[in-house]
């Protein structure tokens, strides 16, 4: 595989080309040097944004700290001059000491290439059916110190719990995250506010285009079930959907209690196969008093799996769960499975888990918040690599099986002829997921 700007040597994640080749052809560098320029001091030797994706890269590598850049900084001919630590702790810090501008500025330039990303990537893009799924979920971080904002959450551990979104690209893909909003651990869950400026975040993300004809479609458990936040959806209803979990109450309950047994569809599956022994129905009547205008409550009954305990929400041994939606003329059955789908999600969330987000680094709030955008452009990497030059079920594999069997490949970088050439050891099973993902990124647009 012949590659330009780069200089021979052995290379022990010669894989990681893929990220690299995948920054520079989607202009995600210059977008983030461009958005950092106000942070860059007279006679600079790094670039800001430079950095701040060399962090990025080092973390969807594997990296969990700020130090382990190092591993970017042992390959030069690969990744360019990287700053020493103490470089980029300060530009950490001058970042974080900014406030909201520093976050506005990166959200920005990462709003800018995803759009140009999903114009790229075409049928693959998560838009292709025309409609982006927006998953908005909670994510327990564990604090093994005394941070800032730490404390005791829910679970009984102690650490932060941020809300985050991410675009769900469907079976044929994996997601992408769209906002992060760091929160003390003992936030609450059903926190409107929150789920708000996550919503607000997550959408500022998504090109203009899907801000008309619902294009654009809000999931979210329960925690997200408050008059509040559903009527904040409410008024976006002419371009926004939105299925959004309910806390079974007493009033629910007491609905279900009453439906006749004619009124239950059986649900479906993905393969539209019915689900054993599930049923959805319908909630109408002074249920709805309160609510928006337009709002359906779908409710669904099924048999606990053997040895789940019941709830107290439960009724005749069947396990109840309740959704609201705004989507009107389409099978209660079909809405039920795109609600469950939103179990995706905590896919999106375990791969967080294991780029960066298993714990906050740093001891500041507005230093983790910087970390919290460092993690989401990893994250965008990890999704739109795989959607741009990765094909069947090579474009599913999470973050830990691409660094396995991808990145950590070895190889080697010749100069002959005026052409660098990257060699990559044959007997390796998955050189050829490289070459050809290369291949298929080879041909895309330089940025200008």
């Amino acid at each position: 595989m012949s590659l330009s700007g780069m200089t021979a040597g052995p290379w022990s994640q010669a894989g990681s080309v893929l990220l690299v080749e995948t920054v520079r052809k989607i202009g995600l560098d210059q977008a983030i040097s461009a958005a950092l320029t106000p942070w860059r001091r007279p006679r600079a030797v790094h670039d800001p944004g430079k950095m701040l994706v060399d962090l990025a890269l080092a973390v969807a590598l594997g990296g969990d700290c700020l130090a382990d850049v190092a591993m970017l900084r042992a390959e030069p001919g690969v990744f360019g001059p990287v700053a020493s630590d103490p470089t980029v702790s300060r530009l950490i810090g001058t970042l974080a000491a900014s406030g909201e501008k520093a976050l506005t500025a990166i959200r920005a330039a990462r709003s800018e290439v995803r759009k140009k990303v999903w114009e790229l990537a075409g049928g693959r893009a998560p838009d292709a059916g025309r409609q982006v799924t927006v998953d908005l979920d909670g994510v327990l971080v564990v604090a093994h110190s005394d941070k800032q904002d730490a404390a005791p959450t829910w679970k009984k551990t102690y650490g932060h719990h941020p809300l985050m979104g991410f675009v769900d690209h469907g079976p044929g893909g994996t997601g992408e995250p769209v906002a992060a909003h760091l929160r003390p651990g003992n936030a609450g869950s059903n926190s409107a506010a929150d789920h708000i400026t996550v919503a607000r975040l997550a959408l500022a993300q998504l090109p203009k285009k899907y801000r008309r004809g619902r294009r654009t479609l809000i999931r979210c458990d329960c925690a997200g079930g408050t008059h509040e936040f559903v009527a904040w959806l409410a008024q976006r209803g002419r371009w926004l959907s939105y299925s959004v979990g309910m806390v079974i109450t007493e009033a629910i309950h007491e609905h279900v209690l009453k439906i006749p047994a004619s009124a239950w569809t059986p649900a479906v599956e993905s393969d539209g196969e019915v689900r054993d022994e599930a049923w959805v129905a319908e909630l109408t009547g002074d249920l709805l008093d309160g609510w928006p205008q337009g709002i359906r409550l779908i409710v669904r009954k099924e048999r606990p799996h053997p040895g789940a305990q019941l709830r107290i929400t439960d009724a005749h041994g069947m396990r109840i769960t309740c959704f609201a939606t705004n989507t009107l003329n389409q099978p209660i059955a079909g809405l039920e499975l795109r609600h469950r789908l939103r179990a995706r999600a905590e896919d999106r969330i375990r791969a967080a888990r294991a780029t960066g987000l298993r714990n906050l680094p740093l001891h500041d709030t507005a230093q983790n918040g910087i970390w919290l955008e460092i993690v989401q452009i990893a994250l965008d990497l990890l999704a739109w690599m795989p959607m741009l030059a990765l094909t069947g079920q090579t474009r599913l594999w999470e973050p830990r099986r691409l660094r396995l069997r991808l990145f950590s490949a070895a190889g080697q970088l010749v100069t002959t002829g005026r052409r660098r050439i990257l060699r990559l050891a044959h007997h390796w099973p998955w050189t050829h997921e490289i070459t050809d993902a290369l291949e298929r990124l080879a041909p895309l647009p330089n940025p200008g």
